[in-house]
Order: C-alpha cells, then sequence, then structure tokens
C-alpha cells in the first residue's frame, strides 16, 4: 500500500511540475500571488500557482524573504473588527452558523495560505526551511512572530505523533541518511566516519529516528543509546574508541546518551518525549534483561547559571562540583518556575528523574565550558513516568533520589573550595 502510495504521489509530482513548467511564468509580484492563492477555486490552478510561489522563494535574499513575511503578517492577518462583530452575534445567539462565522473570521488567511502550499507535493519539507527562515528573521519583529505562531499551530497538527515513522539508523542505513546524522549531532560531535561507525554498528549500541511520510529523507530527531552493565558516569569511557562491545542479551541498562533535533524550523515543536518512550518500549520488548532506562546528559547552563549566581566551585573538586551540580538542578529556576536548565526541563517534563550527577564525566572543551564537564542521569521508570510528569507540570517540584537531595543540601556548598 505504501509503494502503491509512493508510486501515485511520484506521477502526481512529475504532472503538477509538467503543468508548471508548460505553463507561461506568473509575472505577478509574490504578495499578489499568495492572496490569488488563497482565492483559487480550482484545484490544478491552485497547485500550480502553489507550485511557482515555492519554487520562486526558494531563490529570495534575505530582505526579499523579510519583506513577503511582513506581507503575511500584516495584509493576510485577521480583521479585528470582523472577529468582534463575529464574537457578538455568537454570543447573542449560539449556533452552528453563528459560530462557523466566528472561526472564519478568528483564522487569518494567511493559515490558509500554508494549507494550500502544503498540498503541493514535497512543499512540507519546503515549509519547514521557510519557518527556519522566519525564526531567523524575525526573532526581534512581534508581527513576525505573531505570523510564527500561525506556522507552530499547523505544523503541531502536521507533526502529531500518529504521523511520525520511527525508524532504526545502523551502519547498513543509506549513506545519505548517515551522512545527515553526523551532521545533525548537536550532543557529542561526530568526528569521522569510524567514529559514527563505533556507535552504530556494535551489538551493544543502537539508534532511532523519527521520520515524516513527506520527509522521508530527512531525519527529524534522533537518539543514539548505548547498552551496558549497569549506569555509566563518563561519556569518554561510553564513547571510547578502545571499548570492548558487549552482546545485547547481556546488557541491563538502556542509556540514552544524545538526543538531537534535526530541523530548525520544527523549533517547539515536541518529538523527544514520544521518542524516547516508544525506543524504551520497544527494547524492553526486544531485550527482557533491560532494567533500567537512563539518560546520561549534558548540564549545558550550569557555568552560566554559576557566573549569574556568584557562587564559588572547583571544577578540579569533584566532590563540589557534584554538589554545585545537584544543587543547580534542584534549585535553580527561571522566571516561570521550571528549571533554569533546558535539559532538565525537558526530561523532568517527561516524567524522568534527577537519579545522579557525576563530576569529569564529559572532559571535551565543550563540557569544560557548559557545566565544568559534570552530567546527569535522568532515570525513566517506565511505569511511573506518567505520574511523574503530571506532579511535575503540577508543582514545578524537582524529582530526586536521596542521594541527590543530600548532595544538594547547604553544607555541600563549600566557599571558595579549591580542591
Amino acid at each position: 500500500m505504501t509503494l502503491f502510495a509512493d508510486i501515485l504521489s511520484a506521477v502526481f509530482e512529475r504532472r503538477t511540475r509538467r503543468e508548471v513548467s508548460d505553463s507561461e511564468e506568473d509575472g505577478r509580484p509574490l504578495e499578489e500571488m499568495a492572496l490569488a492563492l488563497v482565492r483559487a477555486t480550482g484545484e490544478t490552478s491552485g497547485l500550480v500557482l502553489a507550485r511557482e510561489i515555492l519554487d520562486r522563494y526558494e531563490f529570495l535574499e534575505d530582505d526579499e524573504k523579510l519583506a513577503f513575511f511582513g506581507h503575511l503578517a500584516h495584509s493576510m492577518n485577521i480583521d479585528p473588527e470582523a472577529v468582534r462583530n463575529s464574537l457578538d452575534a455568537y454570543e447573542r445567539e449560539v449556533s452552528k452558523s453563528s459560530y462557523r462565522a466566528f472561526a472564519v473570521a478568528a483564522e487569518p488567511p494567511r493559515q490558509e495560505f500554508i494549507r494550500r502550499l502544503n498540498m503541493v507535493p514535497g512543499a512540507t519539507g519546503a515549509l519547514v526551511n521557510m519557518r527556519s527562515d522566519l525564526l531567523r528573521l524575525g526573532k526581534n519583529d512581534p508581527a513576525l512572530q505573531a505570523l510564527d505562531l500561525d506556522f507552530r499551530h499547523l505544523f503541531a497538527s502536521w507533526f502529531n505523533r500518529g504521523f511520525l515513522v520511527l525508524r532504526p539508523i545502523s551502519w547498513e542505513s543509506p549513506a545519505h541518511i548517515l551522512e545527515k546524522i553526523i551532521a545533525y549531532e548537536a550532543v557529542h560531535a561526530i568526528e569521522s566516519w569510524a567514529d559514527l561507525r563505533r556507535r552504530l554498528e556494535p551489538s551493544d549500541r543502537r539508534c532511532f529516528a523519527f521520520f515524516h511520510p513527506s520527509m522521508p529523507d530527512e531525519p527529524l530527531i534522533f537518539v543514539e543509546v548505548a547498552l551496558t552493565k549497569g549506569i555509566p558516569s563518563s561519556v569518554q569511557n561510553l564513547l571510547a574508541e578502545e571499548r570492548a562491545a558487549m552482546l545485547a542479551t547481556d546488557a541491563d541498562t538502556a542509556v540514552f546518551y544524545s538526543i538531537s533535533n534535526c530541523q530548525s524550523g520544527l523549533a517547539s515543536i515536541s518529538f523527544g518525549n514520544s521518542l524516547i518512550k516508544q525506543v524504551a518500549s520497544d527494547l524492553s520488548a526486544e531485550l527482557e534483561g533491560l532494567a533500567t532506562f537512563v539518560t546520561l546528559s549534558p548540564i549545558p547552563n550550569l557555568t552560566k547559571w554559576l557566573d549569574i549566581s556568584g557562587l564559588a566551585y572547583s571544577a578540579d573538586h569533584s566532590e563540589n562540583m557534584r554538589a554545585v551540580a545537584a544543587y543547580y538542578l534542584l534549585n535553580a529556576k527561571a522566571q516561570n518556575g521550571l528549571p533554569f536548565d533546558p535539559v532538565a526541563r525537558f526530561h523532568l517534563g517527561n516524567g524522568a528523574i534527577v537519579h545522579d550527577v557525576h563530576a569529569d564525566a564529559d572532559t571535551s572543551e565543550k563540557g569544560r565550558q557548559q557545566s565544568g564537564g559534570a552530567m546527569v542521569n535522568y532515570l525513566y521508570d517506565l511505569g511511573q513516568v506518567e505520574q511523574n510528569h503530571e506532579h511535575f507540570v503540577t508543582t514545578h517540584e524537582v524529582p530526586a533520589t536521596q542521594e541527590v537531595k543530600d548532595l544538594a543540601g547547604p553544607v555541600a556548598l563549600p566557599a571558595n573550595e579549591k580542591g
């Protein structure tokens, strides 16, 4: 069925492209074409128009893209008066027609414009790239930030977990996919093909990625997993070139040591929660000996927060560094009451708990700069993640083992500790 759908899609895309090439080039400004697309009534003519808009957008300079986004933000926005009038009518008489009128008025025409662009085969990836441009160019413009909410609203539906496909990535995966794994790795850089092979080929290593059917050659997010005996405390040991591989069936622990988002145009569209839970479930079914699911995670904002707070610490004194890291994870909060650390927000929001903290766990230059070399294990208890998630989002309390709580106590923060 999938093969048949792929054949139909390829035939349809070739037909659409042929119709575009056979038609005369539309000489109107891109802004006029956008309005014409929203008003188009014919399916084929609309597809031809949408394809030309996407093709022309691809070759715009940044200033032209910014002007195009400005047009969408201002000229294809909601009409506040129409919204007020339709809402008043709905309040006077709640009915199907009055609600429909309000819904139409409350949705800006640019949402329908984006939907119609997405009807072109292969357009989803182009729209993800378009949003990447929008985020890059419009971060200081309130109107463009409002436009981004429309992209996010639509993407949240289009990239719903029900549409995503989980694929294992192995050393036998196509080269163009492996090249993207190397390029998109955001936590622990993959230095070479040999480095990638060490992460994918051994029996005690796994990698999984989410894909979208409309972007089959573009991973959205991927996770690298090490199968181990016991919980590791050093990423260098985990990735050591000379390490001896073990049989997967001998492992009792699955370690999620790197999670990388691949598409900047899908920022704030969350996949990680579903990815980790799905991978943990699949691995648990495959390997009966797995009893523990943990991360070995960076603490990217630790040194930044320490510089702000003025707390004394010594990266050369392991117990002091562990104590400082534990204190930070349990107590450092942003203005909204959530943890200051973005990785902590992610895993705790997924239902994990802070299990242990390690000094000298990432001795790379990046690891030293962002956390003094400290790393953290977040534990995923598959029977408790939902309960943990509900408690965290309700209270913002950071769940942790007693060992971590004791480590983070005020006595564990010696001033001017020099090791």
